[in-house]
């Protein structure tokens, strides 16, 4: 059988995958709109329309396993953006046989007052997170109807790799690495799961490579919570840098950038995330599949760059 994988979306999580798969010497095609960006070895980049069904079908075929690695750029754009592509990958998945191994987040699941754990309803009432949770529920219908086979791996906010502006801990960091005070969306005391970009990588392998895995939802192997100020000093003592001080932005002003930009404006919807104790319980991936997440301290000094 081809060891054949087809990635879609060729940001951290797809290039994630990519690396995993890579360093098992599998055929690996990590596409995305353009085709462009480093080079990753054992990985080749291709350029394709995720929304074009037709496209996917001809560049998945003979491939093992699909992934949706997709992360749209603009959350104020995911009503037009994600639907025509969840559409396409469940096509080419049903045309194909590949197995659909689908990167999600933690946004249906909504506030809750209790760690997350597999199997806890999809029921939060946001827009965003009604979209990720119709997208579930149409793979799993699909998946249960025998149409398709899927899996989806649900991670919470990133870290292990310098991730760019839009990720809340790796986007303080060079400052912090400056010894200036940092601030960050929120409470900065808050208790917080945060997921190892690469754990999550290893957990959509691991998932789509197992037939008992198929059909459901797993949450990506992370370590025991930290809040904000806890994660920023962590990815400084792991290189040996001393500690800063790490304060939330007073919440009129969040609100104030929300008027001026509706990329901030949309986080709203999910500012609970970071006001209240946010905590996800990934124990079943570890017990079930014997993935456990990668020691915080090597998290950190790959968060640090």
């Amino acid at each position: 059988m081809s060891d054949r994988h087809v990635i879609i979306g060729a940001g951290p999580v797809g290039q994630a995958v990519a690396t995993v798969l890579a360093e098992r010497g599998a055929d690996v095609v990590l596409a995305s709109r353009s085709g462009k960006g480093p080079e990753l070895a054992g990985a080749r980049r291709v350029a394709v329309d995720a929304a074009d069904a037709e496209e996917l079908s001809r560049l998945t075929e003979g491939a093992q396993v699909l992934y949706n690695c997709v992360n749209p750029p603009r959350y104020d754009a995911w009503a037009e953006l994600w639907p025509p592509v969840a559409a396409a990958l469940l096509t080419a998945a049903e045309r194909t046989g590949a197995v659909l191994a689908v990167t999600g987040n933690l946004y249906p699941y909504g506030p809750l007052d209790r760690p997350m754990v597999e199997g806890m309803p999809d029921a939060a009432p946001g827009k965003k997170a009604q979209i990720r949770a119709r997208m579930t529920a149409d793979a799993l219908a699909a998946h249960k109807a025998g149409r398709i086979r899927t899996v989806e791996v649900r991670g919470s906010d990133y870290v292990g790799a310098p991730l760019g502006d839009h990720a809340h801990v790796p986007r303080v960091v060079p400052a912090a690495l400056e010894g200036k005070t940092v601030r960050v969306i929120g409470d900065a005391h808050q208790p917080h799961t945060w997921t190892d970009v690469h754990d999550m990588g290893r957990a959509l392998v691991a998932t789509a490579g197992n037939e008992s895995a198929l059909g459901r939802v797993w949450h990506a192997p992370s370590n025991p919570p930290r809040t904000q100020a806890e994660a920023v000093n962590d990815v400084l003592a792991s290189v040996g840098r001393p500690p800063v001080t790490v304060k939330a932005y007073p919440r009129w002003v969040v609100r104030g950038f929300g008027l001026l930009n509706s990329q901030m404006r949309e986080l709203q919807e999910t500012e609970y995330q970071f006001t209240r104790t946010y905590v996800m319980d990934s124990s079943a991936i570890t017990a079930e599949l014997g993935l456990a997440p990668t020691p915080w301290d090597e998290v950190c000094r790959r968060t640090a760059g």
